[in-house]
């Protein structure tokens, strides 16, 4: 469903991407993981299109995005689902308006069915009794739950999801989590996590890469990433303060710069 091909990226002179080669195949969940500034977000809006690749080729079910023109590029993207990372909801708009938008914005659907639809996406979310309510009436375990519910109006072949994990308390975590998998099997498709959350996208994802100065520098299933003994991915994985990704910045020793050395 998404194929990376030895691609590059940088901003000006700043390189993000470095020979990244991926894929993610259908019916896979798949987590992106790293720190910050590896590239990861980078990387969805390659998939997307907000971004081009210097070199090499992205491609989204088959088709390189790097040579669509803006019809084909827009004709693409009916194919993605996005969860973004705080959910993004219109403030201004209801539930029942918010998951409506994009069946609106992008068909020429009969109300009647637009309600239908609405519905039902909320009721895969267990929110159908929050239709009327506004964004600033949820949790914010319940607005992430909302935007999903607008994410996977249209049924997209791929979902995307920045950071779905950020801010959530343990219970809603959870249902996030088994949310995105649950879903994924029943839409058929693919889904690309984006995410810090170790544990519980271990719990619910196929297979896992790990970026690191732009490129990937590990990947495997749940079990090899646990079982590994790759610095980065061990640092990562057991949250340690210090090794591949130092704790300290280089600096000029801690004694010189405190005047404490004496002559």
């Amino acid at each position: 469903m998404v194929v990376f091909d030895d691609v590059s990226f940088g901003y000006g002179e700043q390189p993000v991407l470095r020979d990244l080669s991926l894929r993610i195949d259908r019916g896979q969940v798949v987590a992106i993981m790293g720190g910050s500034g590896s590239g990861k977000t980078t990387l969805l809006k390659l998939i997307g299109g907000q971004l081009r690749a210097r070199t090499g080729r992205v491609l989204v079910d088959g088709d390189d995005v790097g040579t669509m023109n803006e019809t084909t590029l827009y004709g693409m993207r009916r194919k993605l689902g996005m969860l973004f990372q705080f959910g993004a909801l219109f403030t201004d708009l209801s539930v029942y308006d918010n998951v409506a938008f994009p069946l609106r914005e992008r068909g020429k659907l009969p109300e009647s069915v637009v309600r239908d639809l609405v519905l039902m996406k909320l009721h895969a979310v267990g929110l159908r009794g929050a239709a009327q309510l506004m964004p600033a009436e949820l949790s914010g375990g319940m607005a992430r739950r909302v935007a999903l519910a607008r994410a996977i109006a249209l049924d997209p072949a791929i979902m995307l999801y920045d950071e779905p994990f950020t801010g959530l308390d343990p219970i809603s975590l959870g249902v996030t989590g088994q949310l995105i998998r649950e879903l994924n099997d029943a839409l058929g498709g693919a889904s690309i996590v984006v995410t810090h959350d170790v544990a519980e996208s271990l719990a619910i994802v196929d297979y896992v890469y790990f970026l690191a100065d732009g490129a990937v520098v590990a990947q495997g299933t749940p079990d090899e990433v646990r079982a590994s003994t790759h610095p980065f991915v061990k640092q990562f994985i057991n949250a340690e303060p210090d090794g591949p990704v130092p704790f300290h910045r280089d600096a000029e020793p801690y004694a010189t710069a405190l005047n404490l050395e004496r002559p």
